[in-house]
C-alpha cells in the first residue's frame, strides 16, 4: 500500500498534486495520513481532510499525532487489515538471519553513530576479528573501527581516549544482553584510507557490492 503523507498545518500545494498524478494509475490501496493534528483545532481535521479528498479516491483517511501518538494504533491496525497473509518464512524464534558477529560489529558501529559528529558515522567500519570464550564464561571480543582519516580517528578515541571508552562500554553492555554472557570487549581504531571508494577494501570490510 501507499501511504500519503501531509501535515496538518499545510494546504495542498503543487508537490502534493504532481505525486497525486503519479499515483492515479495505480490499484495499490493509497491511504491519506494527515499528521501533526496536535497542532490544529478538532474542527479543523475535517476541513483539511475536505482540502486533500479530490486528489485521489483515498482507501483510508487517517489523522494522526504522530508525536503525540493519537491514532497511529488505529493507522497500524488498518494497515494490517488490508495486508494479505504470507508464508512463514523463517522459524517464530528466529530473530535474524545474520550471524552473532555481524551483529555485535553493527552493535559497536551503532555506539559510534550515537556519540560522534554526523561526518564520523558513515565513514566508519566495524569488524570483529576475534571471539574468545574464556574458561570463565567471559567472552573476549577483538574488534576494529575503522575511518578514513587520522581526523576522524583522533574524534573517535576522543580526549584521553574517552570517546572509545564510551563507545566499548555502551557497546559491551547491549552484547552482553545479546549473547547472555560477561564480555570483555577490546576497541581499536584504524585508519584505511578512502576505504569506500575501493571495492577490495568494501569486500574485506564485509560489505558486499549488492550492499
Amino acid at each position: 500500500m501507499v501511504l500519503f503523507l501531509v501535515e496538518a498545518t499545510d494546504d495542498p500545494g503543487a508537490g502534493d498534486k504532481y505525486i497525486a498524478e503519479q499515483l492515479k494509475e495505480i490499484k495499490t490501496p493509497i491511504f491519506l495520513m494527515i499528521n501533526k493534528i496536535d497542532l490544529i483545532k478538532k474542527e479543523q481535521v475535517l476541513e483539511k481532510i475536505s482540502s486533500y479528498k479530490d486528489l485521489l479516491p483515498f482507501a483510508e483517511v487517517i489523522p494522526v499525532s504522530a508525536i503525540g501518538g493519537e491514532n497511529v494504533d488505529r493507522l497500524i491496525q488498518t494497515i494490517i487489515k488490508y495486508l494479505p497473509e504470507g508464508p512463514q518464512y523463517y522459524p517464530t524464534d528466529m530473530i535474524t538471519d545474520r550471524p552473532e558477529r555481524f551483529i555485535m560489529a553493527e552493535i559497536i558501529r551503532e555506539k559510534v553513530l550515537h556519540l560522534t559528529s554526523e561526518e564520523i558515522p558513515h565513514s566508519v567500519a566495524v569488524v570483529v576479528e576475534q571471539i574468545q570464550e574464556r574458561n570463565n564464561g567471559v567472552v573476549a571480543l577483538n574488534a576494529v573501527i575503522f575511518t578514513e582519516r587520522d581526523s576522524q580517528k583522533a574524534i573517535l578515541i576522543g580526549k584521553g581516549g574517552q570517546m572509545l571508552k564510551e563507545v566499548g562500554r555502551r557497546a559491551r553492555e547491549e552484547i552482553e544482553n545479546l549473547l547472555g554472557s560477561k564480555v570483555y570487549l577490546e576497541l581499536w581504531v584504524k585508519v584505511k584510507k578512502d576505504w569506500r571508494n575501493k571495492m577490495a577494501d568494501l569486500r574485506n570490510l564485509g560489505f558486499s557490492q549488492e550492499e
